[in-house]
């Protein structure tokens, strides 16, 4: 009899961490051809990583996440309205890695520049501004059970992982127009700083050179050069000689880092890449935050941040029947918060709805989000004491019932937050479908 393998221990929840002086780059988009200039910034606890585009009036601002991950060609985009920035993955890599998890990107255009077509010079820059520890912890996820995504021959599979993130990459082209590798690239790594600064972080973006002329005429490339892209012919790269035999691989495994940073935890998991880019990685990174969600609704995975009903009585003035949260499960610094709403047939407001066929009023599912809204905004200590009264609802899209028996999962996310004004977006789901959303403004005024 083979005795079976101790468990693996659980990864331990780390400080979150924030820039300890702002860092500025200057460069040139690879694909928009235009010179940019990002400065990233310190930024408070939970914020995660926003991109401030300082070139659109009013500054809007679109948050590193997978909900704002974009479709793109050859690069990753993010976009929340008017904001969007693409060929984020490399700056996010080098954030990622080295455990800055709050960072805020002043960019002055849609795209990060270049530099040096890979992620050293961000590593760098990032490396000797320091970091600086916050009281918050970092939230892990674990994949307990296999996620595969897959698009044609190209393949993500996420696996159980033994407490940190190792990603395995498979390279494999076949002949085009007479291009070839000629061998297959396979690389994996554990991710580490140490790792990423000597094994990941050089390697260079890539192109075939029989693609070369339809990006061109896509409007794409414009910045690439000799320095910063290595063009793959027939017989292999035409300059620059490979700084790894499997450099491209190794490359490809930037890219993933890069995206998977929109999961915006950190990863317990061992990654198999087959073949995959950019969408892929997407694909995957929003398979993540829908298995997160499911745990979070069944309970299996409530986050420490969360707040029980007596700490919500504690924040907001509403008492039965209209306080309209029963749990907050997550709560990610002042820019996002997650609820529970267990509705039942008890309910009172089901005695006059449309009893013989019960439903819940939209507008109660409105007020669900108002409140959640207003336990983000007054858990800051510069609005104690304060109210948060609505004064503006938009943009309402009432898509599904709510029924008795149902979970309402409730989401708001921080659009804008000023002393006085408060904006979010805010979200109600069930079951893992869209049933109700809206942006709401409040005002904050002494209770």
């Amino acid at each position: 009899m083979v005795a079976n393998a101790p468990p693996t221990p659980a990864p331990t929840a780390r400080p979150q961490r924030t820039l300890k002086n702002p860092v500025e780059y200057r460069g040139v988009g690879l694909h928009s051809g235009k010179e940019i200039k990002i400065v990233v910034r310190p930024a408070e606890a939970g914020t995660g990583v926003s991109f401030v585009r300082t070139d659109i009036e009013d500054h809007p601002v679109v948050r590193a996440h997978g909900a704002n991950m974009k479709a793109r060609q050859r690069r990753t985009c993010i976009q929340d309205g008017r904001a969007e920035v693409y060929t984020c993955e490399h700056l996010l890599a080098a954030l990622y890695a080295l455990g800055i998890d709050n960072a805020v990107v002043e960019i002055d255009g849609e795209e990060v520049p270049g530099l040096d077509g890979a992620a050293s010079e961000f590593f760098r820059g990032l490396r000797e501004s320091g970091a600086v520890e916050m009281r918050a912890t970092r939230p892990i996820w674990s994949v307990k059970h296999p996620i595969y995504v897959r698009e044609g021959t190209a393949s993500l599979v996420a696996l159980p992982g033994t407490g940190r993130l190792t990603i395995e990459y498979h390279l494999d082209y076949p002949r085009v127009n007479g291009t070839a590798l000629g061998t297959k690239q396979i690389v994996g790594f554990e991710l580490t700083p140490e790792n990423f600064e000597r094994d990941i972080a050089p390697a260079r973006t890539f192109v075939f050179a029989h693609e070369v002329e339809a990006l061109r005429a896509a409007g794409l490339g414009k910045g690439a050069n000799s320095q910063n892209t290595l063009v793959v012919g027939p017989n292999g790269p035409e300059q620059n000689s490979l700084r790894w035999d499997d450099e491209l691989a190794r490359h490809k495994i930037l890219d993933l880092i890069g995206d998977l940073a929109n999961a915006g935890v950190d990863l317990d998991a061992h990654i198999i890449a087959t073949r995959s880019g950019h969408g892929l990685n997407m694909a995957l990174v929003q398979r993540i935050l829908e298995e997160r969600e499911r745990e979070q609704e069944q309970g299996e995975a409530v986050s420490d941040s969360g707040l029980d009903i007596r700490q919500i009585l504690n924040l907001l003035p509403h008492r039965y029947p209209f306080l309209l949260i029963d749990r907050v499960i997550e709560l990610d610094g002042f820019q996002r918060a997650v609820a529970i709403k267990n509705v039942t047939i008890n309910e009172p407001f089901f005695q006059g709805h449309w009893p013989e066929q019960p439903i819940m009023p939209g507008v109660l599912q409105l007020e669900a989000m108002a409140q959640l809204a207003g336990v983000l905004l007054l858990r800051k200590l510069e609005n104690t004491g304060k109210l948060a009264v609505l004064w503006s609802i938009d943009k309402v899209k009432l898509r599904g019932a709510v029924v008795p028996g149902d979970q309402l999962r409730i989401e708001v996310e921080t659009i804008r937050a000023k002393p006085q004004v408060g904006h979010v977006r805010a979200r109600c789901k069930v079951a893992g479908r869209l049933v109700a959303e809206a942006e709401l403004k409040f005002t904050l005024v002494d209770a």
